[in-house]
């Protein structure tokens, strides 16, 4: 774990600039979640729009939305690809992503271009680097 200031950021994620992150799993899909700075600057979340099982989204597209005291925030894609699954636990608790954001992902994509798409995302030290810079 990488520690920028009070945030933290997680190694062996992928990163964007608009603060998720990505985790390529074992059998080639990917875990998409929001970071602990995006998670901290939302302040309390009251509600999480899930996607749609079966919703094809390309890279920047918006996936979800997020509802806080502070906000309402849109999560974009971080990969183009299929939503395979949702975090169903999200819909009753969605203060998980402000307990743990990186163990509490929103949802698992099926990426149709994800060699290409990795490199136009940050590593853990781009990314703290990137927070630095805020």
């Amino acid at each position: 774990m990488i520690e920028v200031g009070e945030y933290k950021v997680k190694e062996g994620l992928y990163y964007t600039k608009d603060h998720e992150w990505a985790q390529v799993l074992e059998d080639g899909t990917v875990l998409v979640g929001i970071s602990d700075y995006a998670q901290k600057e939302l302040g309390d979340l009251a509600y999480v729009e899930l996607p749609e099982v079966g919703k094809e989204v390309s890279k920047g597209d918006v996936l979800c939305e997020l509802e806080s005291v502070k906000a309402v925030s849109e999560v974009y894609a971080p990969v183009s690809g299929e939503v395979a699954e949702v975090n169903e636990a999200l819909e009753d608790s969605p203060e998980l992503l402000n307990e743990d954001p990186y163990e509490n992902w929103i949802a698992k994509l099926k990426p149709s271009n994800l060699d290409e798409e990795l490199k136009e995302l940050m590593d853990a030290e781009a990314y703290a680097e990137y927070l630095e810079s805020l």
